[in-house]
């Protein structure tokens, strides 16, 4: 059983991998889109938030329909939809509105990807192994969004945007492959060995000697509460981190080709210092129980957000040193408050629930960059280039204050009994 365990996780890491790397890929190539059809900045913002909007909103949905038709089988149709929505990007980009729409298509698709995917292993890992097996998964994710820049940004660069985004759609089919025919459902009977190990197992009434409905329910909307404290923090300094290396470094003197050239390639590596944190936190949750295991990242995240915008200015190896750290717990918890609440919840229920919290925490992730963005304009003057602005103190300090939400709702879960769900003896 373990050996097919390890093999399911692998696949559909791998799957997640290759599916997620349309997400940055327009972003990515987007200094060609506004150049070949003359996209204004506000035209690109419409274009990114309405991404992350239909993302929030199709999330719930397609969550609810997992657990009535199976979360793989809507994994692997929504994979499908993602590489042709991706491919024909290429052919039918004509103009603001026809870019709009398709990449509307690619973000439906996404929202059907992530949560029926966690979902779907959960089903094959108890809670004792899910810490790890989740973490994987969305160290895949993290994986796949560093890896859509990587790929588009050299292709578009040598051979024009459409060979970039080709290059970030080609591995979607794959993906789909793997999910439609590489991966099956865990058997009933062993899936039904395995319900009870699983908290909250009614779905709605008492979990725990002391608990209740009303508990029970105070208990899944605190780990939501904590997790959208970390996609207020988590997506925002992703999405700022690349103009405040380039700020730095055009403050160091480098020139503009440097800067680029250099900012987006530490950038890179800030998002890529995350793939093995999901990994390795999600495991120590699984030992040394998921509370713990929160209050440990996001302090070890948010204190040095505080922190960070203070170090503009400081030697260039500093900034990239804790940028780094910061790239490493920023999202090292990201996997914990998903297998955490898959033990608050029935497994009838679970596509549902995991899709209800990722629409209220990617639901931050259009809020938290324009707040940030907006702050740094009015501390720097209307209409400052970005990486020319040199006051970045409160813009990272108001990152590290709102992530503050994560530990209290964390500590306010740790007084209820359902609390005992989520550390190591509840496996």
């Amino acid at each position: 059983m373990r050996q097919t365990k390890t093999r399911v996780l692998a696949l559909m890491s791998l799957a997640m991998l290759l599916g997620y790397m349309p997400w940055y890929s327009f972003s990515a190539v987007s200094r060609y889109m506004v150049q070949e059809f003359g996209l204004s900045a506000g035209q690109m913002d419409a274009i990114l938030a309405a991404f992350q909007v239909v993302y929030v909103l199709v999330v719930v949905f397609t969550g609810w329909l997992a657990d009535r038709v199976g979360p793989r089988r809507v994994v692997a149709w929504a994979t499908l939809f993602a590489a042709l929505s991706s491919t024909a990007f290429l052919f039918l980009a004509r103009d603001f509105a026809s870019i709009l729409v398709l990449r509307l298509a690619v973000g439906l698709s996404c929202g059907a990807i992530y949560a029926p995917g966690m979902a779907f292993l959960s089903s094959w890992f108890p809670p004792t192994e899910r810490g790890r097996a989740i973490g994987a998964y969305t160290a895949a994710l993290t994986a796949a969004y560093a890896g859509g820049y990587l790929v588009a940004a050299p292709l578009a660069a040598s051979h024009g945007w459409r060979a970039g985004m080709l290059g970030t759609s080609i591995p979607v089919f794959l993906a789909a492959i793997i999910v439609f025919f590489l991966v099956h459902d865990r058997p009933r009977d062993e899936a039904g060995a395995a319900a009870p190990q699983t908290a909250a197992a009614n779905g709605f009434g008492p979990s725990v000697r002391g608990g209740s409905k009303r508990t029970l329910r105070t208990a899944q909307v605190l780990i939501s509460l904590a997790y959208m404290g970390h996609m207020w923090e988590l997506y925002a300094f992703w999405g700022w981190i690349g103009p405040y290396y380039m700020a730095n470094l055009v403050n160091a003197g480098f020139g503009e080709a440097q800067t680029v050239s250099i900012g987006g390639m530490l950038s890179a590596l800030v998002i890529f210092a995350g793939v093995p944190a999901v990994w390795a936190i999600g495991s120590l949750s699984d030992r040394l129980g998921r509370l713990k295991t929160i209050l440990i990242a996001s302090l070890c995240s948010l204190t040095v957000q505080c922190l960070f915008g203070f170090l503009f200015g400081r030697p260039v190896e500093l900034v990239v040193l804790v940028g780094l750290w910061l790239g490493f717990w920023v999202i090292a918890d990201s996997g914990i408050y998903k297998a955490g609440l898959t033990e608050l919840v029935s497994a009838e229920r679970r596509s549902f629930a995991l899709g209800l919290q990722s629409a209220a925490g990617f639901s931050l992730t259009i809020v938290a960059p324009v707040v940030f963005g907006n702050i740094l304009e009015a501390v720097n003057g209307a209409g400052t280039d970005p990486t020319a602005a040199t006051e970045w103190r409160i813009p990272f300090l108001v990152l590290g204050l709102g992530a503050l939400v994560a530990p209290i709702a964390t500590l306010a879960l740790r007084r209820l009994p359902e609390a005992k769900l989520l550390s190591k003896e509840a496996g």
